[in-house]
């Protein structure tokens, strides 16, 4: 009989799933050795204690950057922002034209 445990080690999609980026920033974070996590041959492992110590001890401010970075290839990010604008009626920042 199988017993379940809780997910100690994470596989490579699994620690995106968990931290809700995709797998593709996560593999460049640890090899750029910004995510604590070890290659193992062609394969990667994360401890999901080192993670949680990890997000706990970055500042706010990286995190956020971090995130805002992984949604720099979103190919609807354009699309949504103009969304926002349009209903805040608002003209977005870098399109605002001043007339004298």
């Amino acid at each position: 009989m199988k017993r379940t445990m809780p997910r100690d080690v994470l596989t490579l999609e699994e620690a995106a799933d968990y931290l809700r980026l995709t797998p593709d920033t996560i593999a460049r974070a640890a090899t750029q050795g910004h995510i604590p996590g070890r290659r193992i041959e062609d394969t990667w492992r994360f401890l999901k204690a080192a993670i949680d110590e990890w997000l706990r001890s970055q500042d706010s401010r990286a995190i956020l950057l971090q995130q805002a970075g992984a949604l720099a290839d979103d190919e609807t990010l354009a699309g949504l922002r103009k969304d926002i604008y349009r209903t805040r009626k608002r003209p977005e920042a870098g399109n605002t034209t001043r007339r004298s």
